[in-house]
């Protein structure tokens, strides 16, 4: 399983913002979002092979109680499977970060979906072969109404632009039993000035439509900088 990054930090978005956890950050993605704010994992993969023995010795030597499957996209790896079986065994709490593309039988106290809409398609003139590859690839509607179904979950969206809205509202509109508190609407920035100037209209669309606000906190705190 190769990963990219083994680090403890704070969430810095959705339901468990705030908590100080252990990031597990799986290296490789199925997707090329044009905003990926981790494109080690995705556009130029790295990071070293480890078994699933290895990375749970790892995890463990912090007593932090929350546990964070991230990348990438982790829904890539079978190990997955083992690795979330032992953290469960171990009493960790495990959030599992996925595009909802890919589906794997995991053990997973919130399953943290961010689906991918026609806004993070990167444009076919920079990368004509990913760009036909992710438009085909990113919506999957069978596998997030298995991951609703059966997980505790969170849905994130990036969003970038006020016409974005209403692409969220007619991509729910497909998944009437996903509960719209539940549903976190994110400003799409790589810096604090960027986001605040997202957040006004943003805030108050998800407050007008029964969504949730989701600031991306990590960027407000951290930066961009890697293992934060």
């Amino acid at each position: 399983m190769r990963i990219a990054e083994l680090y403890e930090s704070t969430q810095g978005e959705g339901q468990l913002t705030g908590t100080d956890s252990v990031f597990v950050r799986t290296s490789g993605c199925n997707l090329r979002c044009w905003f990926c704010d981790t494109p080690h994992t995705s556009w130029q993969p790295e990071g070293e092979d480890l078994s699933v023995e290895e990375i749970l010795g790892r995890i463990l030597q912090f007593d932090t109680r929350h546990v964070v499957l991230t990348g990438g996209e982790p829904m890539l790896f079978a190990e997955l499977i083992p690795l979330s079986e032992a953290l469960h065994a171990a009493e960790r709490h495990i959030t599992v970060e996925t595009a909802g593309t890919l589906y794997l039988p995991v053990r997973c106290d919130l399953m943290s979906i961010s689906p991918k809409l026609a806004n993070s398609t990167p444009s076919p003139a920079d990368a004509p072969r990913w760009a036909e590859r992710h438009e085909r690839t990113r919506h999957a509607p069978q596998v997030i109404e298995r991951l609703v179904a059966e997980y505790p979950y969170q849905l994130k969206f990036v969003v970038d632009q006020p016409q974005d809205c209403a692409a969220i509202d007619a991509y729910l509109a497909q998944f009437p039993q996903v509960k719209r508190a539940q549903v976190m609407l994110m400003p799409q920035g790589t810096d604090p000035r960027e986001l605040t100037e997202k957040s006004g209209w943003l805030e108050t669309y998800c407050q007008e439509h029964g969504l949730t606000f989701c600031p991306r906190k990590q960027i407000e705190w951290f930066g961009m900088v890697r293992g934060t």
